[in-house]
């Protein structure tokens, strides 16, 4: 996916606060120059809508400077939110031309419904959403699907079961796990219950047993007392 967004070169002296209450979001650009950087100001309901399609370190941006002027791909490195309010405090750019390849990040989508899960009341247990890779931009995969369907109870996929594109490499531990088919879960409170139940059914036969032992004894001693 790549999106084209553009944007201004902050004007020197403005506070971003007071952009902010303008309806403005303040913004920064690296990598375009060496270790320059422009200050860069976008439009509030252009970066809402930006969110809702661009990822963190995925999603190639044709970012345009307007006023520069200046247009590049980019990559979204980072999102700044309010602590409190959550709405967008500042984005940072990265420019890719000239830098080779890039790191990213990429969502993994699990396909299908494993049979470990299906037909024997597994749980898919997913302990990695999204992987680490270096490609060049252009290279750059929306997401890494992966067929979990054949999965049973006990089994597992590692990294090394990706499927990546080709000149895209993972950055990290190809034998991390990133998915596992969890056994049947056992309901606590359910487990609990049927706990007591055995107890007091235990009980119940305990008591049953000493009622009649002591009954038997009792007519034992009223036969003894006949005789005599």
């Amino acid at each position: 996916m790549q999106l084209t967004v553009d944007c201004q070169k902050r004007p020197e002296g403005t506070k971003p606060n007071a952009l902010r209450r303008s309806g403005k979001i303040p913004a920064h650009l690296y990598g375009h120059k060496g270790t320059e950087a422009i200050s860069l100001v976008l439009d509030a309901k252009v970066v809402e809508r930006l969110l809702i399609k661009a990822s963190v370190n995925n999603t190639l941006i044709d970012l345009n400077v307007t006023d520069i002027p200046w247009r590049g791909k980019t990559l979204l490195r980072e999102v700044q939110s309010h602590p409190a309010k959550r709405t967008t405090y500042h984005l940072s750019f990265f420019a890719v031309a000239g830098h080779g390849d890039t790191d990213v990040e990429v969502p993994v989508l699990f396909v299908g419904e494993p049979v470990g899960v299906k037909q024997e009341n597994g749980v898919l247990d997913t302990p990695i959403t999204v992987v680490s890779l270096r490609c060049a931009p252009e290279n750059i995969p929306e997401a890494i699907s992966v067929d979990v369907s054949n999965l049973h109870v006990g089994d597992s996929l590692s990294v090394d079961a990706l499927n990546l594109p080709a000149n895209v490499t993972y950055l990290g531990d190809s034998e991390q796990i990133i998915a596992t088919i969890l056994p049947p879960q056992v309901d606590a409170k359910a487990e609990d219950e049927a706990e007591a139940e055995a107890a007091a059914a235990e009980a119940a036969e305990t008591e049953t047993e000493g009622e009649g032992e002591a009954e038997t004894e009792e007519q034992s001693e009223s036969a003894t007392s006949e005789q005599a």
